[in-house]
C-alpha cells in the first residue's frame, strides 16, 4: 500500500482515475485510513449542469469522473471531469467572457512573483479561469501580520506563502495546473521562472528582484504587470511589443540590480518614491514612508486596496490574452478620488411613464376652423412609420398637395415605399375630411414630377356618405400597443375589414388561429432582433423615439409603447449600441424580440394589406403603394369602429423585393431576413403576384394611454 507521502505533494492535490490500476491501488490505500473523508459531489454538480441555460456540448461521461485527494485536508472529493467541472464553475462568467474567449485564455501560463499582494491576484486569475496554468514564487512564510491583506487563515501561519496560495487555488479548481517556487526568484532562477510565460505579474518587495524580473521579461518579450496598492496604481510594460523599452518606464534611469540588492526598508524608500512619484502618493502613504523604520516596520497596505488591485490586474490580463488594445503605461484606479466625485444619478423619468397624462396634450389644431384647415389637420393625423410624417402639405386654390418629402426617409423605407404608404393614408384622411365638409372632388397620384410622389386632392362640391362617416374616426385614430386580451374576432368583423381594404383596391390576408399567430410572433420577434443588431437600423429606430421632455410633435412618444417595468429596463439597455455590438458578436439577443413576440401572441389577428401592382411594375410603383396606403387608413378606421385596437408591425424586410434590398438593409443578416420573409408570406398565404403594404396587429384591449402628436399645419380656405 502507498504511504501518504506518496499521495500528492504539500500544495498539489492528487487526481486519481479509478480505471487506472495504480490509481485504484492508491484509492484503496486512502480508503483504509479512517481519518480520510470521502465526499461525492457528482450528484449536486450533475443537477447544476442540467440547470444551465445553453450548456456546452460535452463528450464527458462517467469515465471522466475523478477522485481528488487533498493531503493537507485529509479529504477526497469525487468530481466530474475537467470540461464539465469548468463549464459549471465558469458559467456565470458568460457573457462578460464568451466560451470562445474563455477557451483562448485557458492557453495562458501566467507567473506571479510575490504572494502577499500576489496571492489575491493569482487567486482572482484562477477564480475567473483566465489562465491554463499558474507559476507562483515566494520565499517567505505567512505571518499573522500578513492576514490584513492575504485571504488566508490561522492554520496557514508558518507555511510558505506560495504554497498557501497554491492550496487555496487547488480547493477552487483541482484541474488548474499550479507550479510553486518556494525559494522565490533570484538572479540564478529568474530566467527559468519567466521562460514560457505568456504574462508575468510582479508583486515582490525586493527592488533588485523587481529589476531582474523586468530584464528577464524584456529578453523573452514577455509583458509585465505590476499593481501597487496605493491609489490603485497599475503599471503595464509591454516588453512583447517593445523589447527595447526601459524597465520601470525608465523611472530608475541606469540603476542596476546590484545597487538595489540588500537594501533595508528605509534605504528602499527613496527608490520607492522615485518609482511611485512623491506628488502622486496618497497623503497617508507618503506620511507613512517617513515613519518606516521609526514607528512602522514597513509601508502599510489594506486588504480592500489589494483586492481592487487584483481586479485591475485581471482586467489587464484579459486584454493582453485576448489581443485587445493595451499599451504600456501607468494608470490609477483611485476609489477615494472616485468617492469624492459622488453625484446624484441621472434619473430616468419613470414617473412620466407611469403617468401618461403628463404632457400628453393633443394637437392644438389648425389655425383656421374653415374646411381647408380641417382637411389639413385631418391629413396630418394620418399614420406613418415611426410617426415621422414623411410629407409636406401644400394648400393651394382648389386643392391640397401632399408631397412625399425625402428628408424623412430611412433605410427600411426602400425606394420611398413606406413613405408612399404614409402619403396614401394622408390622402385618404384628406378625402374623408373633404367629404365630411361637402367639398369632395377627385384625387390623383403623380410620380416623378420633381418629387418622388405627389398626391393631389382637389376640392369640389361632392360628398360621399361612407367617406364622411369615417371623419370622426380618422381624427380619433390611434396606435394601441397594449397587450391584448385574446378573443375571437367575429367573421362579420373580418369581412368588414376586408371590404374596407377592397374599397380602396387592396386586399387583406389574415392570420387568426393561435398556431399561426405563434409562428408570426417568432418571425416578427426575430426581425426585431435583426433591427436591434444592425447598426444603421438601430440608430434610426432610436432616432424615432421621443422621451419625456422631448419635442413630441413627431416620432414615437415612448409612453405610447405601453411598457411594463421590465420592458422599460430592456429598452434602456436596448438603446446602447455598444451592448448591441456585443450581442451581435455572440450571435445572441433572442430577448430583443420579446416585445413584439408578447404582443403578437396576445393578439386576436395579424393582417397584411396587400395589392396587385400595375402591369409592368415589378412589385409595385409608388402610386401602387400610395393606393394601398389609403386602404391601410380605411381598414384601420374600420377596425377601431369595430372596437379593435390596432398596432402596425413593420418587419425589417417589409419593403424589400429582392436579395439586393435585404443586403443593403442588413449585410450581416440578409440571408436570415430572406428566410424570415419567405416564412412570413407563407404563413399569411400571400400570393407571389401580391405585395404587402403594411402589417397590422389587431386585439381587444383597453384604450391607449397616450396618442402620438403631430407637427402643426396652417389652415386655409378652399377656393373654386
Amino acid at each position: 500500500m502507498l504511504g501518504e507521502a506518496d499521495l500528492g505533494v504539500e500544495y498539489r492535490p492528487l487526481i486519481l482515475d479509478p480505471a487506472d490500476p495504480d490509481d485504484e491501488m492508491a484509492l484503496a490505500g486512502l480508503r483504509a485510513v479512517p481519518e480520510i473523508e470521502f465526499n461525492d459531489l457528482r450528484g449536486p454538480l450533475a443537477a447544476e449542469f442540467c440547470r444551465l441555460n445553453d450548456p456546452p456540448e460535452s463528450a464527458e461521461g462517467p469515465e471522466a469522473d475523478r477522485w481528488v485527494y487533498y493531503p493537507w485536508r485529509r479529504s477526497v472529493l469525487i468530481l466530474p471531469g475537467p470540461r464539465t467541472f469548468r463549464a459549471i464553475r465558469l458559467d456565470r462568467n458568460r457573457n462578460k467572457l464568451t466560451r470562445a474567449e474563455q477557451e483562448r485564455l485557458s492557453t495562458l501560463t501566467i507567473g506571479v512573483v510575490g504572494q502577499s499582494v500576489g496571492h489575491a491576484i493569482a487567486y482572482t486569475l484562477a477564480l475567473e479561469g483566465v489562465c491554463g496554468s499558474l507559476r507562483l514564487a515566494d520565499f517567505d512564510e505567512l505571518e499573522l501580520s500578513n492576514l490584513n491583506r492575504v485571504p488566508a487563515g490561522l492554520f496557514d501561519i508558518a507555511v510558505n506563502k506560495a504554497i498557501v496560495t497554491a492550496r487555496r487555488i487547488a480547493e477552487l479548481d483541482p484541474y488548474l495546473s499550479v507550479e510553486v517556487s518556494g525559494s522565490g526568484v533570484d538572479a540564478d532562477t529568474v530566467d527559468e521562472f519567466v521562460d514560457g510565460l505568456a504574462i508575468v505579474v510582479e508583486e515582490c518587495d525586493s527592488l533588485d528582484i523587481k529589476l531582474l524580473i523586468r530584464e528577464s521579461a524584456r529578453r523573452r518579450r514577455v509583458p509585465l504587470i505590476m499593481e501597487t496598492s496605493d491609489r490603485g496604481l497599475l503599471d503595464v510594460e509591454r516588453f512583447d511589443l517593445e523589447p527595447d523599452r526601459r524597465p520601470f518606464h525608465g523611472l530608475l534611469g541606469d540603476t542596476s540590480a546590484d545597487q538595489l540588492r540588500g537594501l533595508s526598508t528605509r534605504d528602499k524608500a527613496p527608490y520607492v518614491v522615485g518609482l511611485l512619484g512623491a506628488r502622486d502618493l496618497s497623503p497617508r502613504m507618503a506620511g507613512s514612508l517617513v515613519e518606516v523604520g521609526e514607528t512602522l516596520n514597513s509601508w502599510p497596505q489594506l486588504g480592500g486596496d489589494v483586492a481592487l488591485g487584483a481586479a485591475g490586474v485581471a482586467t489587464a490580463v484579459r486584454r493582453i490574452g485576448l489581443g485587445r488594445p493595451l499599451r504600456s503605461g501607468r494608470t490609477r484606479l483611485d476609489v477615494e478620488k472616485a468617492l469624492d466625485g459622488l453625484a446624484e444619478p441621472d434619473l430616468d423619468t419613470d414617473d412620466d411613464y407611469l403617468d401618461p397624462a403628463a404632457d400628453a396634450g393633443e394637437d392644438t389644431g389648425p389655425a383656421s376652423a374653415a374646411p381647408a384647415g380641417r382637411i389639413l389637420a385631418c391629413a396630418q393625423r394620418a399614420p406613418s412609420g415611426g410617426n415621422i410624417q414623411p410629407w409636406s402639405l401644400h394648400p393651394a386654390p382648389g386643392e391640397l398637395r401632399i408631397v412625399l418629402d425625402p428628408r424623412y426617409t430611412t433605410a427600411m423605407d426602400i425606394g420611398y415605399r413606406a413613405s408612399a404608404v404614409a402619403v396614401g393614408a394622408a390622402t385618404y384622411n384628406a378625402r374623408v375630411a373633404a367629404a365630411a365638409h361637402a367639398v369632395l372632388g377627385n384625387h390623383e397620384f403623380v410620380e416623378n414630377s420633381g418629387d418622388p410622389l405627389t398626391a393631389v386632392v382637389r376640392y369640389g362640391t361632392g360628398d360621399d356618405p361612407a367617406l364622411a362617416a369615417d371623419y370622426p374616426y380618422a381624427l380619433a385614430r390611434e396606435t394601441n400597443r397594449r397587450l391584448g386580451y385574446g378573443g375571437h374576432i367575429p367573421a362579420a368583423v373580418l369581412n368588414g375589414l376586408a371590404a374596407a381594404a377592397a374599397a380602396e383596391g387592396a386586399g387583406m390576408r389574415a392570420a387568426t388561429d393561435a398556431p399561426a399567430l405563434r409562428e408570426l410572433a417568432e418571425v416578427l420577434a426575430e426581425t426585431d432582433r435583426v433591427r436591434y443588431l444592425t447598426p444603421q437600423l438601430h440608430r434610426e429606430m432610436f432616432a424615432e423615439m421621443r422621451w419625456p421632455g422631448d419635442d413630441l410633435t413627431d416620432g414615437i412618444d415612448t409612453r405610447s409603447l405601453e411598457l411594463a417595468s421590465d420592458e422599460r429596463v430592456a429598452l434602456q439597455i436596448g438603446r446602447r449600441a455598444d451592448v448591441m455590438a456585443e450581442l451581435h458578436s455572440w450571435s445572441a439577443g433572442a430577448a430583443l424580440g420579446d416585445y413584439a413576440r408578447d404582443r403578437v401572441r396576445s393578439s386576436s389577428a395579424v393582417v397584411a394589406i396587400t395589392f396587385r401592382p400595375e402591369p409592368g411594375a415589378d412589385g409595385g410603383g409608388l402610386t401602387d403603394y400610395a393606393r394601398a396606403g389609403a386602404a391601410v387608413a380605411r381598414l384601420w378606421i374600420e377596425a377601431q369602429r369595430a372596437g379593435l385596437a390596432v398596432q402596425p408591425m413593420v418587419p425589417v424586410f417589409l419593403f424589400s423585393r429582392n436579395r439586393t434590398d435585404l443586403a443593403a438593409l442588413s449585410p450581416a443578416y440578409a440571408d436570415r431576413l430572406a428566410t424570415l420573409q419567405d416564412r412570413f408570406l407563407e404563413i399569411l398565404d400571400v400570393p407571389k403576384d401580391e405585395s404587402v403594404a403594411l402589417v397590422l396587429r389587431l386585439s381587444y384591449t383597453a384604450a391607449a394611454s397616450v396618442r402620438s402628436r403631430r407637427r402643426p399645419v396652417p389652415g386655409s380656405e378652399p377656393r373654386g
